[in-house]
């Protein structure tokens, strides 16, 4: 007979056990304290206020206070990079655009984290499509009458956008691709700046929020083309989706999103938790009126599901970006 010694075996699974136990403990008692919420734009902002319209409930669901942390800079990058220097407690956590997750890594050298890696997804909180706008003065009616006056005379049709690697730079790039043809590019310092100057005349066009194009459509100083959602949105219901229009692919999207996430190896209990929650927040009237008036449409879904969304968004904005570097 083979006499086995089980003392190291039986030391490592309750060695095991206990950790599990921990965890569990941890993930029962939690929360104990408040949590933090850091968002990388200033007060008053959008991600600002999605952040506050979502923290009240989610206090309340959690009895403890969420406090909104606003670490404005690079793009809602600096939000990231204080969140991820807390570290995975459990009480630290983010809510942000985009641009962070699937832009920033290709466009800011050092950038210090790695979304794939250092980011633990919890979910979507909502997104938002840009429209093509142009002054009614101009001549196209249509996205499809725009596409046909681009093809017909390149870089004779000028937009506007914030600057290189903002959202409407890139996604009027993506657009351009997509409906072949070329746009002339020319960066403002703010979006009032490229609204004035869709409105003076002294440029053609731009992708902007539907909300920010709204009023001036309501005065009659502007038209909205077209939208970059896959289905027509619920703020501007009569503008047509751009998808499918002169060539356009059926898929073809382009939205900013807000979302909430953690710093990986935050316990997946927590995660689960704060999904949770964080649906049922979304799922109330109140709080999808409120993000609509403000011209986001809510769209909840696990943490799996915006895990995706960022690799799909990565792979096709690193594919703009590409093209971009390779024409100039």
């Amino acid at each position: 007979m083979i006499r086995r010694n089980l003392r190291p075996h039986l030391m490592a699974t309750s060695l095991v056990a206990g950790v599990l136990m921990s965890t569990a403990a941890m993930a029962q008692d939690w929360p104990s304290q408040p949590l933090h919420v850091f968002v990388g734009f200033p007060a008053g902002s959008s991600p600002d206020t999605i952040a506050r319209l979502v923290a009240d409930p989610l206090a309340d669901a959690l009895g403890q206070p969420v406090v909104v942390e606003n670490k404005p800079g690079a793009g809602g990058v600096i939000g990231v990079q204080q969140m991820l220097a807390k570290g995975a407690d459990g009480y630290n956590f983010g809510i942000n655009i985009n641009g962070p997750m699937t832009t920033a890594p290709r466009l800011i050298k050092d950038l210090g984290y790695d979304p794939a890696t250092d980011i633990a997804p919890i979910g979507l909180i909502a997104t938002s499509p840009l429209v093509l706008a142009v002054s009614s003065e101009f001549e196209a009616a249509t996205a499809d009458e725009f596409i046909a006056a681009a093809r017909d005379e390149p870089e004779a049709i000028s937009y506007g956008s914030v600057g290189a690697g903002s959202g409407a730079h890139l996604t009027a790039e993506l657009f351009s691709d997509a409906a072949d043809v070329q746009l002339f590019h020319i960066p403002f310092q703010s979006y009032a700046e490229v609204t004035t100057s869709i409105l003076g005349g002294e440029i053609d066009s731009g992708f902007m929020a539907p909300s920010a194009a709204l009023p001036h459509v309501q005065a009659g100083t502007m038209k909205m083309l077209g939208i970059t959602s896959l289905e027509p949105f619920a703020q501007v219901p009569d503008v047509p989706v751009l998808a499918g229009h002169a060539g356009l692919p059926d898929d073809f999207r382009a939205e900013l999103w807000n979302a909430l996430f953690a710093p990986a190896g935050t316990d997946p209990a927590i995660i689960t938790r704060l999904h949770t929650e964080l649906d049922t927040i979304l799922n109330t009237p109140e709080v999808q009126e409120k993000m609509l008036a403000m011209g986001w449409q809510v769209q909840p879904g696990t943490p799996s599901d915006l895990a995706d969304r960022i690799t799909q968004d990565t792979a096709m904005w690193g594919g703009v970006i590409d093209a971009i570097d390779q024409g100039n």
